[in-house]
């Protein structure tokens, strides 16, 4: 199974060629393409499994079931990079807190440090559904301004990450198939990130966006 995806991997990046995908993401060589499978290599499991250009094993994720309140992002190795806690407020917004490393447990305290890294919330509000804004990236827990937007259709496999001057550092793109007949569906697509944005990061907010629209 991984050596088919590995092979589906090299047919993605290579078909990042087209003019197409240029006119969203310009592809010069400096940005990070990933392709992401909604599928655990663990067969007990859910979760996702994230290949690099070069067919290589970059993330993956395995405890992925239902609606967890914590889902963690691991490397290649399976070392915890990034925990996602959804927020325990009784709110109508879906809301989750993004630690680094791993988190203990019983003290509910991230190992590496003591407050969350960032907070993301789902859009409610009507006036912001006008431009498909998804969620919002707050730089602290409790800040009101926020520092990225998440636009688009998740649904769809059609979203971009937005800083606050509007500027695109991660895109998600649908893969299509160049066979005829054949069609991947919304179960495989291509994450494409900036540089100067956080791979492991772009690729913890597709996490998000799957427990919020999935």
């Amino acid at each position: 199974m991984f050596l088919f995806f590995k092979s589906l991997s090299r047919s993605v990046h290579e078909e990042q060629q087209e003019p197409e995908f240029k006119n969203n993401i310009e592809l010069d060589g400096h940005c990070t393409s990933l392709t992401v499978w909604r599928k655990s290599l663990i067969a007990s499991c859910n979760g996702f499994t994230v290949i690099d250009k070069n067919g290589n094993l970059a993330y993956r994720v395995d405890n992925y079931m239902g609606r967890p309140e914590e889902v963690v992002l691991m490397d290649g190795s399976g070392k915890s990079l990034l925990t996602l806690r959804r927020r325990k407020k009784l709110t109508i917004v879906d809301s989750w807190l993004v630690y680094e490393g791993d988190v203990d447990e019983e003290c509910g305290r991230d190992k590496l440090s003591k407050r969350p890294i960032c907070s993301v919330k789902k859009q409610m509000s009507i006036l912001q559904a006008k431009r498909n804004v998804l969620a919002h990236v707050y730089r602290e827990a409790s800040n009101k301004r926020y520092a990225y937007a998440v636009e688009g259709s998740y649904a769809h496999r059609s979203c971009k990450v937005v800083d606050e001057s509007r500027r695109v550092v991660a895109e998600i793109k649908r893969k299509e198939a160049t066979i005829v007949g054949i069609s991947f569906g919304v179960e495989v697509f291509v994450l494409t990130v900036q540089p100067g944005f956080d791979p492991g990061f772009a690729m913890a907010l597709v996490l998000l966006l799957d427990q919020m629209f999935s």
